[in-house]
C-alpha cells in the first residue's frame, strides 16, 4: 500500500512539474506577454498632451481621443499648454513637464523650429515624445500624427476652383511661422498655379490664429482687391475671422471663404452660409493614436530590432489622421452630439 501510494506521489509530482515547466516555456517564449492579458498599465503611469493656445474648442476632441485611450490602457493623462500663441510659454510648459519625468508627451509645435532644442532634450531624458497636428521636423521626435496638410491644401484649392468655376482672385489667410499652415498653404499655392491657369493667389497675409487679426487682415485684402473672389483661412479662428469681415463690408456677400476645423462657431457660419466648406481633420484620431504610440514606447512592446541603433523606426514615422470637406449639406453631422 505505501508502495502503491508513493508511485501517485510521484506521477502527481512529475506532472506538476511538466506543467509549470510547459507554461515558464510558453511565457519565455512570448517576449509581448502583456499582449495576453491585453494592454494594460498601471494608474500612477502619468502621459501630457501639450498644445498652444490651450482654450481653443479645436483641442477638445484631441484630449477626448486621449483620454479615450488611457481609459482602455488604464494609465492616467494630464492636459496642458500656453494660455496665448506664445512660443516661449509652450516652451516653459514642456520644460515643467520633461522635470516630472513623465511616461510620455505629445505635443503639438507652435512653431516648426522653436521647440526642437526641448524636444530633444525630453528624448535625450528617456522620454518618449510624438508630435500631433503640428509638427517639428528637425525635432528627435518619434512620430507625428496629422492631417497631411499638403494635401488638405490641394483639396482646399480644388474646392475653392469648384465653387469659382475655375476663375478669379483669391487670398490665403494663415500662420506663416507654423509647419502645418505652412504646408496647408503651399499645397493650395501650388495646386492654384498647377491645375487653374485663371486662378492667381494674389496675396497671403499672417492672422496669427487670431479672429480679431484675421478679420483686419481679410478686410485690408478686399480693400486692395475690389474683385477678391476666394479666401482660404488655414485655421479656425481665422475662418472666423474671415466670416465676420465679409459680413461687415458690403457688397461681398458673394466672396467665397474656405475655413479649416469644425469648432461651433465654423460649423455655424458654414450653415447660414458665410463660409462656403471647411475642412474637417481626424482630431480624435491624433489623441487616441498618439496615447497608444507612447504607451506602446514606454512598455518596449516595438517591433525587435527598432530602436536608435537600427535603421527600423520604432514607430510609423508619420500618420496622416485623415479630412472630409464639410459644406452646407453636410454640416449637421459635425456637430458635438
Amino acid at each position: 500500500m505505501k508502495k502503491l501510494l508513493f508511485v501517485y506521489v510521484l506521477l502527481i509530482g512529475t506532472f506538476l512539474i511538466y506543467l509549470l515547466n510547459y507554461y515558464a516555456k510558453d511565457s519565455a517564449g512570448n517576449p509581448w506577454g502583456q499582449m495576453d492579458a491585453g494592454l494594460r498599465g498601471e494608474i500612477d503611469e502619468k502621459y501630457y498632451l501639450v498644445t498652444f493656445q490651450s482654450g481653443m474648442e479645436y483641442w477638445k476632441s484631441c484630449l477626448k481621443g486621449f483620454e479615450d485611450a488611457a481609459q482602455a490602457l488604464n494609465v492616467s493623462v494630464e492636459y496642458r499648454g500656453a494660455t496665448q500663441y506664445d512660443v516661449h510659454e509652450e516652451v516653459t510648459v514642456l520644460e515643467q513637464i520633461i522635470a516630472k519625468k513623465p511616461a510620455g508627451i505629445a505635443i503639438s509645435a507652435i512653431h516648426a523650429d522653436a521647440l526642437t532644442t526641448t524636444i530633444d532634450k525630453a528624448v535625450d531624458a528617456g522620454i518618449p515624445v510624438v508630435l500631433f497636428d503640428s509638427g517639428a521636423p528637425g525635432s528627435k521626435a518619434l512620430s507625428f500624427l496629422a492631417t497631411n496638410n499638403y494635401n488638405a491644401g490641394e483639396t482646399a484649392a480644388r474646392t475653392m476652383a469648384e465653387l469659382l468655376g475655375g476663375r478669379g482672385q483669391v487670398a490665403v489667410v494663415t500662420s506663416p511661422n507654423q509647419f502645418n499652415h505652412m504646408e496647408r498653404t503651399q499645397g493650395f499655392q501650388d495646386t492654384i498655379a498647377r491645375e487653374f491657369p485663371d486662378m492667381r493667389v494674389v496675396e497671403v497675409r499672417d492672422g496669427k490664429g487670431d479672429q480679431v487679426v484675421s478679420k483686419e487682415a481679410a478686410t485690408e485684402i478686399m480693400a486692395s482687391y475690389p474683385e477678391l473672389a476666394g479666401i482660404f483661412a488655414t485655421e479656425a479662428n481665422g475662418g472666423v475671422g474671415v466670416g465676420e469681415a465679409v459680413r461687415l463690408l458690403p457688397g461681398t456677400s458673394k466672396l467665397h471663404i474656405i475655413s479649416f476645423d469644425t469648432d461651433k462657431a465654423t460649423l455655424d457660419m458654414v450653415k447660414e452660409g458665410t463660409i462656403s466648406a471647411t475642412m474637417a481633420q481626424g482630431t480624435w484620431n491624433m489623441g487616441y493614436w498618439s496615447l497608444q504610440f507612447l504607451f506602446h514606447m514606454h512598455h518596449g512592446l516595438t517591433p525587435p530590432g527598432a530602436g536608435a541603433q537600427s535603421d527600423v523606426s520604432p514607430l510609423p514615422l508619420r500618420v496622416d489622421t485623415g479630412i472630409a470637406v464639410v459644406t452646407k449639406e453636410n454640416v449637421q453631422h459635425y456637430y458635438a452630439k
